[in-house]
C-alpha cells in the first residue's frame, strides 16, 4: 500500500490489515528499524508515505542503497571466488540475478565487480554439489547423516553414521565437523572425499562448541586434537618480515631474534600438516624443536635432496 500509493491513512491501514493501533504501531516501527524501509509521517496530510528522496531499493522484507547493493555484489564474488566446487553455485545464483537487476534499476554498472574483484584458490578439490547440499540440510535439521567415506590416509572405505555439527571452510576446501557413532569420537571429514550421503531419521547428537573448539580447533590445521606439542621454527631473516605477518595458529608465538631471524611457536596435535608448511619454506626455515619433529624433517630433505641425485 505505501509503495503504490502516495500515501495512506493510519485508520485505513488499521482498517485494511485488520489489527489494533498497538500492532500496527509495532509493524511500523519493525519496518524503519529493523528492515530499513523508509517510512515518514506526513504531518500537513496526515499519512504515511515511503521517502522518495532516499536512494533505496527493495527486495522481499530488505531495502538497500545503490552503494549497498555493490557491496553485496562484491561479498557474492568473493563467495564465488571462494566456493571453487561451485557446491553453493546454485543457491548464489538467483539473489545474484536479483541485486543485478537492482542495480541496473538505478543507473549502476554492474561489469565493473566481475573483474575488479578475484580470488584465485590455491588448490581446491571438487565436491559433489548433491552431498554438500544433503550435509548442509542435516547440519541445519539436526538430523544424523549416514555416510560413505574414503580416508585420505590409507583410501580404506568405511559407512559412518554421524552427528554433523559445522561445516568449516579451510584452505580452499570444506571439512564437515562430526560425532562419528562408529568411532564414538569428534572427527573432521574431508567433504569431497564423502562418496555417498543420506539424512538418518534420527535427531543429532548435540556437542558444546567449547568442546568442539577444544578438541578439533586446538591443534594445527585440519590434523586437530588437543595440541599436545610445541613447534619451536626459526625463519631467516629473508623471510622474517613474511612470517612474522602470517597467522599459523590462533594461539601462536611469534618475535624476531636479535640478529634479525624470526622465531614463531606454533601449538599443534599431529605434524602432516604442518611439515607441509614447513617444506614450502625450504632452507629458510630450521626446525629447533621438539627433536621428533626436527629429525622428520631432516629425514624428508635428505630424501627430496637424493632424488636429484649428484646434480
Amino acid at each position: 500500500m505505501l509503495l503504490t500509493r502516495r500515501g495512506v491513512h493510519f485508520a485505513e491501514l488499521q482498517q485494511r490489515l485488520e489489527v489494533s493501533r498497538a500492532t500496527l504501531h509495532r509493524d511500523l516501527r519493525e519496518l524503519r528499524e529493523c528492515l530499513q524501509v523508509p517510512i515518514l509521517f506526513d504531518r500537513e496530510q496526515g499519512r504515511y508515505r515511503i521517502d522518495r528522496s532516499v536512494e533505496r531499493h527493495a527486495l522481499p522484507g530488505l531495502w538497500f542503497s545503490p552503494a549497498e547493493i555493490h557491496a553485496l555484489l562484491s561479498t557474492q564474488q568473493l563467495l564465488g571466488s571462494i566456493d571453487g566446487s561451485g557446491v553453493l553455485a546454485e543457491q548464489i545464483a538467483p539473489l545474484r540475478q536479483r541485486l543485478l537487476g537492482l542495480l541496473e534499476s538505478c543507473g549502476g554498472d554492474v561489469a565493473d565487480i566481475f573483474w575488479r574483484v578475484r580470488i584465485l584458490g590455491s588448490a581446491p578439490r571438487q565436491c559433489n554439489p548433491m552431498f554438500f547440499q544433503t550435509i548442509a540440510a542435516a547440519l541445519m535439521e539436526r538430523r544424523r547423516l549416514l555416510l560413505t567415506y574414503a580416508a585420505r590416509s590409507d583410501g580404506q572405505i568405511t559407512q559412518r553414521e554421524v552427528s554433523p555439527q559445522r561445516l568449516v571452510h579451510y584452505r580452499d576446501n570444506w571439512y564437515l565437523d562430526a560425532w562419528c557413532h562408529l568411532r564414538e569420537e569428534l572427527r573432521s571429514f574431508s567433504v569431497d572425499a564423502i562418496q555417498t550421503a543420506s539424512v538418518v531419521d534420527t535427531g543429532a547428537v548435540d556437542i558444546e562448541e567449547a568442546v568442539l573448539d577444544q578438541v578439533l580447533s586446538s591443534g594445527y590445521g585440519i590434523f586437530s586434537g588437543p595440541a599436545e606439542h610445541l613447534a619451536v621454527l626459526v625463519f631467516s631473516i629473508h623471510r622474517a618480515r613474511w612470517v612474522a605477518s602470517e597467522r599459523w595458529h590462533p594461539q601462536q608465538h611469534g618475535e624476531f631474534l636479535p640478529d634479525g631471524r624470526y622465531q614463531l611457536c606454533v601449538p599443534y596435535s599431529q605434524d602432516p600438516e604442518l611439515i607441509m608448511d614447513i617444506l614450502k619454506h625450504g632452507p629458510d626455515c630450521e626446525v629447533v624443536a621438539p627433536a621428533e619433529l626436527r629429525a622428520k624433517v631432516v629425514g624428508l630433505l635428505k630424501a627430496a635432496a637424493g632424488r636429484y641425485g649428484d646434480e
